[in-house]
C-alpha cells in the first residue's frame, strides 16, 4: 500500500486556469505527484448558479479522490468561493480553495487596507473574499469587480500583448483602481496569464496577489505541518484529465505552465463524473 505521504496531490479546476497552481505546487514541491482534472467540456463556471457550481464542484472532488490522493486544491476562484463554508467538503481528504489563502497574502501586504478583489461573477456575487477578507482584519475596505470575460480570452489563447486584453483591462479595472486599492487579488486562477497587462494598467504601487499561487503556497505548508511531503529523490510526476479534447488541452496548456506539460493528458467522458 502506497504510503500517505507518497500519495499525489488533486488539482482541479472548470478549465486550463488551475495549471498556474500546478505551476507553483511543481516549483515549491518538485518531487511530489499531482492528479490534476479540468473539467473543459463545462466551462465556464462562473456563469452558472451557485447549486449547479456545487453539483460541477461535488463531482470534480470525487472523480480527483477516485486517485487516492493526499489533499486536494479546489483551484478554481468560482469553487472556492461556492463550497469555502462547507464543512469537509472533500470528506476526510484535506481540502483547500483558493480564497482563504489569497485573503491572508492581501490582508498581510496591503499598506493603506485598500483591497480590490476580480473574479468571475459568481465569485463576486458570493462576497466569499470580502467576508474571507474581513474576518481576518476588520477595518479593511474592499472593492470587487466581476470580470468573466477574462476567462474566455484567456482559455482562447489571448495574452497580455493583445489590445484586445488591454482593451478590457481597462474597461473592468477602472473603478478599483480609482478607489486607490494598494492590492489586487486574482480571484480567478486564470487572471494570471495576463496579469502584465492589469499590472501595466493598475501601475507599479499595486501588489497582484495570485490565488492559485497562494494556494498552492498553504498546500505546502500544511503537508509540511502534517509531515506529509514526499521523500522521494525524483521528480513528481503530472497526469491531467480532462472532460473535453485532449489535444485541445495540450495545446492550451503550455501558456499556463510556462513550458512543457511534463505529464499525460488523458480525456474522460462526462459520464464518468455524472455517475459517480
Amino acid at each position: 500500500m502506497t504510503e500517505l505521504k507518497d500519495k499525489p496531490i488533486g488539482i482541479f479546476d472548470s478549465g486550463l486556469g488551475g495549471l498556474t497552481c500546478v505551476a507553483e505546487v511543481r516549483r515549491l514541491m518538485p518531487n511530489e505527484n499531482i492528479v490534476y482534472f479540468g473539467d473543459t467540456a463545462r466551462i465556464p463556471y462562473g456563469t452558472r448558479s451557485r447549486e449547479t457550481v456545487l453539483e460541477y464542484a461535488k463531482q470534480d472532488v470525487a472523480f480527483i479522490k477516485k486517485h487516492d490522493v493526499k489533499m486536494i486544491i479546489a483551484a478554481c476562484g468560482t469553487v472556492s468561493s461556492t463550497v469555502g463554508s462547507i464543512p469537509d467538503f472533500a470528506g476526510s481528504v484535506p481540502f483547500t480553495g483558493v480564497v482563504i489563502p489569497a485573503a491572508q497574502a492581501a490582508c498581510a501586504v496591503t499598506q493603506n487596507n485598500k483591497i480590490g478583489v476580480i473574479g468571475t461573477g459568481t465569485t463576486i456575487r458570493s462576497a466569499a473574499y470580502c467576508k474571507a477578507i474581513r474576518g481576518i482584519r476588520g477595518d479593511m475596505k474592499v472593492i470587487g469587480n466581476s470580470c468573466n470575460l477574462f476567462v474566455s480570452l484567456v482559455e482562447n489563447g489571448l495574452t497580455s500583448d493583445d489590445e484586445v486584453v488591454r482593451i478590457i483591462t481597462e474597461r473592468y479595472l477602472t473603478d478599483i483602481k480609482r478607489e486607490g486599492v494598494d492590492t489586487l487579488i486574482l480571484g480567478c486562477t486564470h487572471f494570471p496569464i495576463i496579469a502584465d497587462a492589469i499590472s501595466e494598467f493598475m501601475g507599479d504601487n499595486v501588489k497582484l496577489i495570485s490565488s492559485g499561487a497562494e494556494a498552492a503556497k498553504y498546500a505546502m505548508n500544511y503537508l509540511a505541518g502534517k509531515g506529509l511531503c514526499s521523500d522521494r529523490k525524483e521528480e513528481g510526476t503530472v497526469v491531467y484529465y480532462t472532460s473535453d479534447s485532449a489535444a485541445m488541452f495540450e495545446e492550451g496548456a503550455n501558456a499556463f505552465l510556462g513550458g512543457e506539460l511534463h505529464g499525460e493528458v488523458i480525456k474522460i467522458g462526462i459520464d464518468e463524473l455524472t455517475d459517480q
